[in-house]
């Protein structure tokens, strides 16, 4: 998470941090809080966004060992809290084992934050990607057991280059289809957080009757102990008689199983009746309260102007360091040391004819293309638009809005060195500065 310097924090430290909403980790013990940590950097990304990273699901070669704590438990904690959850699946080696397929029962009811990303796909060819996303939506389609299928993204994202391969377009497609669904998070907190409360809202209404009903049924002096079982016994008739006589929808009602098991360490005739006053109070939150908050949410949509964004490339792995050989963005240095940039020869010179020719198709103004007419052009090479826009903000060294010989020549030099799988610099190197803005730049400088 966001911090103004670099630390690290242990599990059990950070949990009496009251600034942290991290204290009700407590109950899970030692065995999870020595296991836990919270680094804090000083990054932009973790302005708006903290990440939680979990542990690997454990294979099926290792499922005697224990982790000495409850992992579901932990899963269902963090999944209640969070705005999205985000499933990694090795597109080579696709595995479901017992564990996962109990980390998804801890999942359950947060279908809806759910996003899964079949990683590493540019090390498979297409028919091999074909067959294993087939395999993965089909044994999703088991474990869920829900009609909505869920969304999978194709993507690469870890420390290797990407490969070049039959579908990197699709890849490049996918990971702006999933950058786009990250970026609009802090963007909709506000309606997301007003969602949970009416969540919670209704899941209160229909527990508050399930305790009245059973304090009611309750013996004053005698079988206590044995009306209580036939209670729990009863529990799902209950919840009809109750879903019917109070017309509470059957989807709020909490898991009948899990209701029961908790119910057997209860005192029934400790449990209160329902108060007629505190119930209108909460219908009339979800009918009327909550009802005049949806246009004010919208209103406030519509006046708010775009957040403060991560850089897109941050996600796209736009800015990774050069891992490839002959990168024609890496400023390269001669054995003497002296940078390739001291000298007069600019890196794309040598393919600007070819260059001048599009720009001169595309009929610029006094010497000058618009920001218009260059998206147009830009867009039919299919990169995402947050790339592009990040070649944008490379090519427009003058930051006037248009485009000349020299920029646009910049632009599409970039262009093509990400369509060869290449990562783009986060800042202009100097051996691509066009000659014309080496002086206004080089000016700039403190002497």
């Amino acid at each position: 998470m966001y911090g103004e310097e670099e630390r690290v924090t242990p599990g059990n430290a950070i949990t009496v941090d009251p600034k942290k909403p991290f204290r009700n980790l407590d109950p899970f013990g030692n065995s999870f809080l020595n296991r836990f940590q919270c680094v804090q950097m000083p990054n932009p990304v973790l302005e708006r966004i903290s990440i939680i990273d979990t542990p690997g699901i454990l294979t099926a070669a290792k499922r005697k060992l224990s982790r000495g704590y409850d992992f579901q438990a932990v899963l269902r904690w963090f999944a209640e809290r969070v705005d999205r959850i985000i499933l990694l699946f090795d597109a080579h080696k696709l595995e479901f084992s017992d564990e996962l397929t109990r980390a998804f029962g801890a999942l359950y009811g947060y279908e809806d934050k759910l996003r899964v990303v079949l990683n590493k796909a540019d090390r498979v060819d297409s028919q091999q990607l074909m067959r294993v996303y087939g395999a993965l939506m089909w044994s999703l389609g088991k474990v869920f057991r829900t009609p909505e299928i869920l969304r999978i993204y194709i993507g690469s994202f870890w420390s290797e280059p990407r490969q070049r391969c039959d579908h990197y377009n699709l890849i490049e497609l996918e990971e702006e289809d999933l950058l786009t669904d990250i970026r609009n998070l802090p963007r909709n907190a506000a309606v997301r957080k007003l969602n949970d409360l009416v969540k919670r809202a209704r899941l209160v209404r229909a527990h508050a009757h399930i305790v009245s009903h059973l304090k009611q049924e309750m013996p004053t002096i005698f079988c206590r102990e044995s009306k209580k079982h036939n209670l729990i016994y009863e529990l799902p008739a209950i919840f009809t008689k109750i879903q019917q006589q109070h017309r509470v929808p059957a989807g709020d009602f909490p898991d009948c199983t899990k209701m029961q098991e908790k119910l057997l360490g209860q005192d029934f005739s400790k449990f209160k009746t329902l108060k007629p006053s505190l119930m209108n109070s909460l219908n009339k939150l979800l009918t009327t309260d909550i009802a005049s908050l949806v246009p004010l949410f919208q209103q406030q949509e519509q006046r708010k102007k775009s957040l403060p964004a991560v850089l897109d490339g941050e996600f796209l792995g736009t800015f990774r360091r050069d891992q490839f050989k002959g990168d024609p963005f890496k400023e390269m240095l001669k054995d003497d040391e002296v940078s390739e940039a001291d000298s007069d020869e600019w890196a794309v010179e040598k393919y600007k004819p070819k260059y001048d020719e599009i720009f001169y198709n595309l009929s610029p103004h006094n010497g000058k293309l618009s920001g218009t007419k260059v998206k147009q052009w830009m867009t039919t090479t299919h990169l995402p638009n947050s790339v592009l826009a990040h070649i944008w903000r490379l090519a427009d060294v003058d930051r006037d809005g248009m485009l000349d010989n020299e920029e646009f020549a910049l632009a599409v030099h970039l262009i093509e060195g990400k369509l060869d799988g290449h990562w783009l610099p986060r800042e202009l190197p100097s051996h691509l500065v066009p000659p014309s803005k080496r002086l206004s730049t080089s000016s700039d400088a403190p002497a």
